[in-house]
């Protein structure tokens, strides 16, 4: 399997940034989750899924020809939803939960913090402790697709090509969608068919650096921007991946028991020759333009193929899908966020998904709500964002809102890009911060709503403050200096002992007990003085009716 920008942290420790990896499992395991050993076992899909990095429209269609085949022979999922950056996609994807449940609100896992996609599991970050038969890709995000050079601030760098859980030397000048698709279909030709198989392909591409082979440059060589250009060509090199990856299910006997799923983790940047148009935003925002992601699944069992499906959807629900399509039980996994869509998808039956929380992350609040836009239900300075039904709701900082068009990138940033800034003057201390769309009316998010339906925004609120009551501390320690890739052979790995994890581990444990007693301590402190005010408005309506007594000599 792929996964991109994933990065390095406690004990054997692999934190989820943006990895570019390869990893695989026999899905057949799942089996056991629960069917009786007497009871005879259907014969179980294969489950690829592909993961592209920075990806929102499939546009245009010379570009991505066989994954826009794909889509149209499949299910395309036109209300799909992913998370503005790496590292909560891919923490929701393998997880089935919100961040706000692993600790992950902030921010992404950068390279030289310990810390990791774990639950309480000392030393099983990597993915090979963590379920897969094998792994192959980077640990860290922004890995140059040629030397696997990868960096952390000026200064420090190191190597990031890992197999399995070891440095993969000697794979320099090998293009990494090649590299990674390569390994993909060296899965596929090795593995027995009879044998269910889940198989991740995460790609880099078509996440910076902007770097592709030079013949897939040349059919772009009449656009005017360099940074589309280049954008345009490494799409063209995640189409033939997909490609590839399609004919070796058919070569080796898969094809017919398969389920292929294709996603992208988050909105495209403008800057860097992407596109979200016309979508407002982009990666990094929770505007539409930086989680409404690309998505398709093609598969010969869905039922009810050749369609466009409009229903609810989100990153979370893989999980739940996932497992119950290898035979498991989702309901036994307490605490899943995630549905199983399967029924959504192969027959076109409603999505029992109506609400999304697309985050809440209590650490970014860049500036104060202007007068009005306070509430006292809810600090609407923290960043957050909701969606229930055809209603969208942001709180603080959602990220610039802007509207880029394809023929609008040469120029960035220059006058268009300051007049769509000017929407939200910066840095202001009475900065917008409550935004209410509808977004089946509008899709592009041009009408706020949030002083025309006060109503709608309480309610909104209401659920903001339901999923915050179940959020878990979050997670975002400062780095850790033995992470230095000169400190180990100058490739980033796992720098973070066994021993020093446990201790690490108790800190944190005893950091979050405290926090719930800190919590607790308050409403209980809460609840004795509503009813020591219940007491005194006792008290003054008896004084107040003994002196009226002793007035009227009663």
């Amino acid at each position: 399997m792929q996964q991109q920008q994933q990065q390095p942290a406690a004990a054997a420790a692999v934190v989820l940034s943006a990895l570019s990896l390869l990893l695989c499992a026999d899905a057949s395991k799942t089996r056991n989750w629960t069917r009786s050993e007497v009871e005879p076992e259907p014969r179980r899909p294969h489950l690829i899924f592909i993961l592209v990095d920075d990806q929102v429209r499939l546009r245009p269609k010379k570009v991505s020809i066989t994954s826009d085949r794909l889509s149209s022979e499949g299910v395309r999922l036109e209300s799909y939803y992913v998370q503005p950056i790496c590292t909560p996609s891919r923490s929701q994807l393998l997880t089935g939960r919100y961040q706000i449940h692993s600790g992950l609100q902030h921010s992404i896992i950068r390279p030289q913090q310990p810390n990791c996609l774990s639950e309480h599991s000392l030393s099983s970050c990597l993915p090979t402790r963590k379920g897969f038969d094998s792994f192959f890709g980077s640990l860290t995000g922004s890995v140059d697709y040629y030397s696997y050079g990868s960096c952390d601030g000026p200064g420090v760098c190191g190597y990031d090509l890992h197999g399995n859980d070891s440095v993969a030397w000697g794979h320099e000048g090998r293009y990494s969608t090649a590299l990674f698709t390569q390994k993909a279909r060296h899965v596929l030709q090795t593995h027995d068919p009879r044998r269910p198989l889940f198989l991740l392909l995460s790609l880099q591409a078509v996440h910076t650096p902007l770097l592709s082979p030079r013949s897939y440059l040349l059919p772009y060589r009449g656009v005017s921007s360099v940074e589309r250009r280049k954008f345009l060509a490494m799409v063209s090199t995640v189409d033939e991946a997909v490609k590839n990856v399609t004919y070796a299910l058919r070569r080796h006997g898969f094809y017919k028991n398969s389920v292929l799923i294709y996603s992208t983790d988050n909105g495209a940047q403008p800057f860097t020759g992407g596109s979200n148009w016309p979508l407002r935003g982009r990666k990094g925002t929770y505007w539409e333009g930086g989680i409404r992601g690309v998505g398709f699944v093609h598969s010969p069992l869905i039922k009810r193929r050749r369609r466009v499906s409009t229903d609810l959807l989100h990153i979370t629900d893989w999980f739940p899908t996932l497992v119950g399509l290898a035979g498991g039980d989702p309901h036994q996994s307490a605490g899943l966020d995630g549905f199983d869509v399967w029924p959504t998808i192969s027959e076109g039956k409603p999505s029992p998904r109506t609400e999304i929380l697309h985050n809440i992350d209590p650490l970014h609040r860049p500036y104060h709500p202007s007068e009005g836009q306070s509430s006292a239900l809810w600090d609407t300075s923290v960043q957050a964002a909701i969606r229930v039904g055809d209603w969208k709701l942001l709180t603080g900082d959602p990220g610039h809102g802007d509207w880029v068009p394809p023929q609008v990138v040469p120029s960035l940033p220059g006058r268009w890009w300051n007049l769509e800034r000017s929407f939200f003057p910066h840095k202001s201390s009475a900065h917008r911060s409550v935004w209410l769309f509808n977004i089946s009316a509008d899709p592009f998010e041009r009408r706020d709503l949030s002083d025309h339906r006060p109503e709608v925004v309480q309610e909104l609120l209401w659920r903001l403050v339901h999923h915050n009551r179940t959020a878990v501390p979050v997670l975002y320690p400062p780095d850790d200096p033995r992470a230095d890739p000169s400190r180990r052979r100058g490739a980033w790995e796992p720098w973070v002992e066994e021993e020093d994890e446990e201790e690490e581990e108790v800190q944190r444990r005893i950091s979050a007990a405290a926090e719930k007693k800190d919590r607790s301590d308050k409403k209980k402190k809460e609840k004795r003085k509503k009813g020591k005010c219940h007491l005194c408005k006792l008290q003054a309506f008896f004084h107040k009716l003994n002196s009226r007594m002793m007035e009227n000599k009663i």
